[in-house]
């Protein structure tokens, strides 16, 4: 099947269109810090705006568990994306009601509303199919077509990514369709050498991809917490690094099918460890075979790759010519365990291929690094869809769009 693109709804002048986007940004202190996903939805939101059409955003942000939480709404976001289009936008501080029924009725050709955070209300995400059918059709009353164009929910069963496509004519915006063609060439036929770079907390997070992308792979570079798990495979003490033991076993056949397969599973040959999970902690640089033998012995936590395994890191990467990374080497919001995650991130801007960052934390630490979306050939928006899709795992937001 074809995916639905916003060519197959035809002219969308004067028509109601509701647009479920991801402007789920962090926020302090009722400031976006980081407004990677806003700056996104811009691409469809303004091609939507061209066409005379009258655009209804909807969206999640943060988890409030179906409760109305200030810090939680949508209305920083509304007024950031009033200055990314350059015009006007509208907010609504309820989802469905007549607040929201009268703002979209007073909607002009080419203007654009805003409505408050999704999971105010509860059967959003609800575990049951008819809560969320009802929430659904209350959506549907506010418009004439559907657009799905956040892919960071497209691997969530949930009302309005599921439920609310179903119930008007709808399609993919043009980052979705983005998001695909990017994906789908790390997955048929990429350019090689390919190299996928692993890290973040929990190897249990990944084992899924890694079963995946063992047999496409010629690299697979493992860093950040999930290296300890891969150490102690291979009968390294870790001290009190972040360790899944119940993982171990399974990390072990990797290992070895790996090696069967010809596949290079590269781990750290040193770490910096430190005496407590803290930006100001003592720390030092080891040999993977030494971290219960440095200063801090049985104590010490590993917070990142060392400089040696980031500068072997950055060489393989640098040689490759496909891409993929999720998850940072280390600890990046501590100045001290940065460095592995900023040298990995530094060799992708010179891939001369391509090379994707895949969402979540991963896009984060570039950002908060210094390093900006345009130096990289793709930033992903949805770092838990991206993983599922590169596991091939069914994702729901897509099926209902054809695809």
């Amino acid at each position: 099947m074809t995916l639905r693109t916003l060519e197959s709804l035809g002219s969308l002048s004067g028509r109601r269109v509701i647009v479920r986007c991801d402007l789920n940004v962090p926020l302090k202190d009722g400031r976006i810090t980081d407004d990677g996903r806003v700056r996104a939805s811009v691409s469809t939101l303004d091609t939507l705006i061209n066409q005379g059409a009258r655009v209804v955003v909807i969206s999640h942000l943060g988890r409030p568990d179906g409760q109305i939480a200030p810090e939680y709404s949508l209305r920083p976001v509304a007024q950031r994306l009033s200055e990314l289009l350059g015009k006007s936008v509208g907010f609504v501080s309820e989802t469905v009601g007549d607040e929201a029924s009268d703002a979209v009725a007073a909607l002009q050709d080419g203007q654009i509303t805003v409505l408050e955070n999704l999971r105010f209300t509860a059967a959003e995400t609800s575990k049951v199919a008819e809560e969320r059918e009802a929430f659904a059709r209350s959506l549907a009353e506010l418009g004439d077509v559907f657009v799905s164009d956040g892919f960071g929910v497209v691997h969530r069963e949930q009302a309005s990514v599921y439920e609310l496509p179903k119930l008007l004519p709808s399609a993919a915006g043009s980052l979705i369709a983005a998001e695909l063609a990017v994906l789908e060439k790390l997955t048929v036929e990429p350019e090689r050498p390919y190299t996928v770079v692993l890290g973040g907390s929990k190897v249990s997070d990944k084992l899924g991809v890694i079963e995946h992308l063992l047999p496409r792979v010629d690299n697979l570079l493992v860093g950040g917490g999930m290296l300890f798990t891969f150490l102690a495979a291979q009968g390294h003490p870790v001290g009190k690094s972040l360790l899944e033991s119940d993982q171990i076993e399974r990390v072990q056949g990797y290992l070895d099918d790996a090696e069967r397969r010809g596949v290079r599973i590269v781990l750290p040959v040193d770490v910096e460890v430190a005496s407590a999970f803290s930006a100001d902690a003592d720390h030092e640089t080891v040999q993977i075979d030494g971290i219960e033998s440095s200063a801090f012995g049985s104590d010490a936590i590993g917070l990142d790759i060392g400089p040696e395994t980031a500068a072997r890191f950055a060489e393989i990467v640098l040689g490759s010519k496909t891409v993929f990374w999720n998850g940072p080497m280390g600890v990046f919001e501590f100045d001290a365990f940065a460095h592995g995650t900023k040298t990995v991130a530094e060799a992708l801007t010179n891939v001369d291929g391509l090379a994707v960052v895949g969402g979540g934390d991963s896009a984060a630490a570039v950002r908060a690094l210094g390093f900006s979306d345009d130096q990289f050939g793709h930033i992903s928006t949805g770092g838990g869809a991206s993983l599922e899709f590169l596991e091939g795992k069914r994702l729901p937001g897509l099926e209902v769009l054809g695809w």
